[in-house]
């Protein structure tokens, strides 16, 4: 009998933790799910600007560059899953993108570089090459740390975006930011940044145009 009371005890104790863990496990879905939908709603108020009609079919063309340790890496087809995560959602929100072959083709390595080190003349230059009206820059840039508490490497990666008209004129910036414990693959980690927070920089720099170069 004792021995049935013990058993017992214990089975409602493991019980009793489970649904402990169960429920923790719950508030944190719960919290991811404010958090996303608390983004949503942002992203969707910078897009309720009514400008749409103003940007529709305009031209733009994305470049994306790397700055690490003080050396600029520009090769655009280093950046295919980051250029294609921005093309889709300026897609949507009516432009027109320019393709990487197309800026292969047309803009000179040596432009894009220029660009990146804010020559004006290279970004009047490269949009006129490809007739577009609007250049979205994003910069990578990476900090290596280590981390004393759990004794590892600590990479953080912020990503920042410049939006410009075709003469230079900024209209928008604004940027993404994470950190990792470990890797080295800081453009990886970059696509990942930008596939998390795409949604809400394309809205900023959207409603920032709205504001500023669409009236």
């Amino acid at each position: 009998m004792r021995h049935a009371l013990i058993v017992l005890l214990a089975a409602a104790a493991l019980s009793g933790g489970a649904l402990a863990q169960g429920f923790k496990f719950s508030n944190e879905d719960n919290a991811e799910k404010a958090q996303e939908a608390e983004q949503q709603a942002k992203v969707q108020a910078l897009l309720a600007s009514p400008c749409k009609a103003k940007i529709k079919n305009q031209k733009i063309m994305v470049l994306i560059g790397e700055s690490r340790d003080g050396y600029l890496q520009t090769a655009q087809s280093r950046y295919t899953g980051h250029f294609d995560a921005l093309n889709a959602r300026l897609q949507r929100l009516g432009l027109k993108t320019t393709t990487q072959a197309q800026i292969t083709a047309q803009v000179a390595q040596a432009e894009i570089d220029a660009y990146f080190r804010n020559d004006p003349d290279a970004a009047l230059g490269a949009s006129k090459r490809l007739a577009a009206q609007y250049i979205l820059r994003g910069l990578i840039t990476s900090q290596t740390g280590y981390n004393p508490i759990v004794r590892v490497n600590q990479v953080s990666i912020r990503m920042a975006f410049t939006l410009t008209d075709a003469h230079g004129k900024i209209l928008s910036q604004t940027s993404a930011e994470n950190a990792s414990y470990a890797g080295v693959d800081t453009s990886g980690m970059a696509l990942t940044l930008i596939n998390e927070k795409a949604d809400e920089v394309v809205a900023q720099l959207y409603s920032d145009y709205c504001r500023v170069g669409g009236s």
